[in-house]
């Protein structure tokens, strides 16, 4: 638990560095939106069999939520907007309380439905301990990465253990229109054909920022090939530019981890429609 903690520190401090320390040179003056927010905290174990000693499955929420905004049909949309990321589809129609109640009723349902085959591994030899892979764990959380000129960015951190070598984590990206409520898209702030020249730009980053002069070097390093580099429409915005995240086993290997690729708003200039959602960010 403490080591979720410490990586989603980690991933907060690094866009608090990107916000902080980047060249903002060019920018239009930030203007905070009047949204307001409150958070649900969801801390649930049980026991296989309802034994102590047995394995057990473990799930933490902090889900962030919207609950104030000047416009009450926006924000019931931003607000389910925020339910869907973090929860799914299946509950997209529930209030973010019913949402956090349904999704651990869900798990806990699920993972009982596991006991059956708990069962029978005890009976296979009484004197050994079960295997681990019935000890279950999802930790997840979400941050407001940016909240200024009407654009909302955020982002839904997992972290999930349901046996194996290893645990998994994702953090998937969502940037939203405050004026109308409605998620912003690649399509809405690049121009036609943009992918090529993004994917070029975004690969030539990721060598930059591991160091080295060849992109091909890349592929010793533990990434996959460098063809297969393009945008994947995960990505934030905030008052410096754009940062694409790649996720475990997306274009590297799981050793790599996870991989954040900030492109400032100056590299990317003449990829960028001239009227967008996030034109206001961005100096003439």
């Amino acid at each position: 638990m403490k080591t979720q903690l410490y990586i989603n520190g980690l991933f907060i401090l690094f866009f608090m560095g990107l916000i902080t320390t980047s060249c903002n040179t060019g920018t239009k003056k930030a203007t905070e939106n009047n949204i307001k927010f409150d958070s649900i905290h969801v801390e649930k174990t049980y026991h296989m069999l309802e034994s102590p000693d047995n394995p057990n499955c473990n799930l933490q929420i902090e889900f962030i939520y919207p609950v104030k905004y000047t416009n009450k049909d926006i924000l019931q949309k931003i607000q389910q907007q925020f339910v869907v990321s973090y929860f799914g589809d299946t509950y997209e129609k529930d209030t973010p309380q019913e949402a956090a109640e349904h999704y651990t009723q869900d798990y806990l349902k699920a993972y009982k439905e596991l006991e059956s085959d708990f069962k029978e591994e005890l009976k296979k030899d009484k004197d050994q301990p079960v295997g681990a892979w019935f000890s279950y764990y999802e930790m997840s959380s979400n941050d407001i990465v940016y909240n200024e000129n009407d654009i909302l960015s955020y982002t839904v951190n997992m972290e999930n253990y349901t046996g194996g070598a290893h645990g998994a984590h994702s953090h998937m990206n969502h940037v939203l229109n405050l004026k109308n409520g409605e998620p912003i898209t690649e399509e809405d702030i690049f121009i036609e054909n943009f992918q090529d020249n993004l994917s070029q730009i975004l690969v030539d980053q990721i060598t930059e920022q591991n160091k080295m002069e060849n992109p091909k070097e890349l592929e010793n390093a533990g990434f996959f090939s460098i063809d297969e580099i393009f945008p994947n429409g995960n990505f934030l915005v905030d008052s410096t530019g754009i940062t694409y995240t790649f996720n475990e086993y997306e274009i590297a290997a799981y050793v790599v981890g996870v991989i954040n690729v900030h492109l400032s708003f100056d590299k990317i200039k003449h990829l960028l429609k001239q009227e967008s959602p996030i034109s206001p960010l961005i100096g003439n």
